[in-house]
């Protein structure tokens, strides 16, 4: 909203909190951020909404909360505010965020990072942290530390309990559908059947990628993610150890559907122990892509018309299939699911992916990779 009002590449002094025509601005897009807001929460189906925005004074907190009352949406409201002050982490954010945004895009780097340090003591000026007075709040220090309080309700602490399993580090998500089964080759929708010869050769070069690609990525990935390096004197006990960069390996997941075509794709993948330390400094045995088999992840059964091709349901059921036609995303088979069932039973998976730190791969269905992929690619859900 500030952009669109005052354009992308200011000046760090428009931020000065003595600054009256800046300060105008800023309350401008504030205020035009808290009407669409308030006309997203007004429509059918919105449950929850979030006002992304500096926020750093109690008086504007205040604002906020008053012209919510004024409006007389009813919605219950908590502030959540970031608080890092690890210098490292900081610098880290400023690189690979900051850096990438409209403000600084084409910029010098060194410039654009000297700007937002000037931005940022402008804020601090007139700094005020949330606190009690605010009401419910949930605060997040350094990604590692979580002050919750006075959260009450349930989709308040489903909020509480998404962004304490957020994090800063990085990590890569790999998508893979089982290879090809049985059904497949029938053109057979559903079931639960093994794969057929080409599916057991996609699973065997599957674990070579495993190996090869997902869990020897280059160095700077590893350095990233937390490495360890194998010690090939004894296969079934690796040990880690990073005095060593020639046969880096990172701990990785695997996770499949329950259903056995998504299992047998995953079963040449290996499976050894080493000794891993995790970014709090724990450390323990980790067992190198351990199987997790995940209800979760299993493909979207389709009720009576499990186990027929789309041709059998169009002559059998002719209505369903044109049903299904009209509408993919809400239709749902009958005794069977629809795509929106899916997708609620997936919320977990999503926040556990949000929450681990290793590289996971996954081997599903292709409907469950589609939403999954649309989510944490931010997809509307007509695409």
């Amino acid at each position: 909203y500030r952009r669109q009002l005052c354009g992308a590449q200011l000046p760090s002094d428009f931020y000065d909190p003595e600054n009256s025509e800046g300060m105008a601005a800023r309350l401008m897009a504030c205020d035009a951020a808290i009407n669409d807001c308030m006309n997203y929460l007004k429509q059918d189906g919105v449950r929850v909404a979030a006002l992304d925005a500096t926020n750093s004074t109690y008086e504007r907190r205040c604002h906020i909360v008053a012209t919510l009352k004024k409006m007389k949406i009813g919605c219950k409201k908590m502030f959540v505010e970031s608080i890092c002050d690890d210098r490292e982490l900081l610098e880290e954010n400023i690189r690979k965020v900051k850096l990438s945004t409209p403000d600084y895009r084409d910029m010098d780097p060194e410039a654009a990072i000297a700007d937002f340090h000037q931005r940022r003591k402008n804020y601090m000026m007139v700094y005020e942290p949330v606190a009690e007075r605010d009401g419910p709040h949930v605060k997040i220090i350094n990604s590692k530390q979580f002050i919750v309080h006075s959260i009450r309700g349930y989709l308040p602490l489903k909020v509480v309990h998404f962004v304490m399993n957020l994090h800063t580090l990085p990590r890569t998500f790999f998508f893979t559908r089982h290879g090809q089964s049985e059904y497949n080759v029938l053109g057979k929708i559903g079931g639960d059947s093994g794969l057929s010869t080409n599916g057991l050769e996609y699973a065997k070069r599957l674990a070579k990628f495993a190996s090869e690609r997902i869990a020897a990525p280059q160095k700077d990935e590893s350095a990233a993610a937390g490495s360890f390096v194998a010690d090939n004197d004894n296969d079934s006990e690796t040990k880690g150890t990073k005095d060593n960069n020639d046969n880096i390996e990172l701990p990785c997941r695997l996770w499949t559907s329950t259903l056995r075509r998504t299992k047998e794709t995953a079963q040449f993948i290996s499976h050894h122990n080493f000794e891993h330390e995790w970014d709090n400094g724990d450390t323990g045995q980790w067992v190198q892509f351990r199987p997790m088999a995940r209800r979760n992840l299993d493909e979207l059964f389709a009720g009576i018309c499990d186990g027929m091709t789309y041709r059998e349901i169009e002559q059998v059921f002719p209505e369903e299939f044109q049903r299904r036609q009209d509408d993919k995303l809400a239709y749902r088979y009958p005794r069977g699911e629809s795509y929106m069932d899916v997708t609620l039973r997936l919320e977990p998976v999503a926040q556990e992916m949000e929450r681990i730190r290793e590289p996971v791969l996954i081997i599903a269905h292709q409907g469950i990779l589609r939403i999954l992929y649309a989510y944490f690619m931010g997809l509307d859900r007509k695409d």
